[in-house]
């Protein structure tokens, strides 16, 4: 039996005009992601609309950012950003800042795309990841990245979270 090819997914450059569909995706991979890590209060204060105009600032950035992302039907299901490394001590040039894909779309090879949109083959680079998260850990485990020792306690809604590292 062969896999289907999937033609109605896209992987594009976020544009202006997506922020607010950006906005309700984003809002919704928090609840999916982080709900037994973070109180149901603090994702209760997760709006769309606050989102959205995050997506607004990132969607500006220029050269060096990449921000892509991923359409099924039309509709906006994820997203990933990458660019110049933010931390004063970075193990590598450029940071992943964020993948996510609403659950529903999980194993489904969308999230391979919007890496592969947003990381150059064989590019070297680091991120940050929930400590409890391990759906994510062996993602970037199979996309050649390795723990490096560091963690990181960053607040989060109100909350702390704990964040490990990963290189490439």
């Amino acid at each position: 039996m062969t896999a289907e090819i999937r033609t109605d997914i896209v992987v594009r450059p976020v544009r202006d005009v997506d922020a607010e569909a950006l906005g309700r995706v984003h809002a919704t991979c928090w609840h999916e992601t982080y709900d037994h890590l973070i109180s149901k209060a603090a994702l209760e204060a997760v709006s769309p609309r606050r989102m959205a105009e995050l997506w607004t600032h990132w969607a500006a950035q220029g050269d060096g950012y990449r921000m892509h992302a991923a359409l099924v039907d039309g509709e906006i299901v994820g997203f990933v950003g990458s660019g110049p490394a933010r931390d004063d001590d970075a193990p590598r040039e450029r940071e992943l800042y964020f993948i996510y894909l609403l659950d529903a779309h999980h194993g489904t090879g969308i999230g391979q795309q919007l890496f592969d949109a947003a990381v150059e083959e064989g590019e070297g680079l680091y991120l940050w990841v929930a400590d409890d998260n391990p759906r994510a850990h062996r993602f970037y485990t199979r996309n050649g990245f390795t723990l490096d020792g560091a963690t990181q306690v960053q607040p989060f809604l109100g909350e702390e979270l704990t964040e490990v590292r990963f290189v490439r």
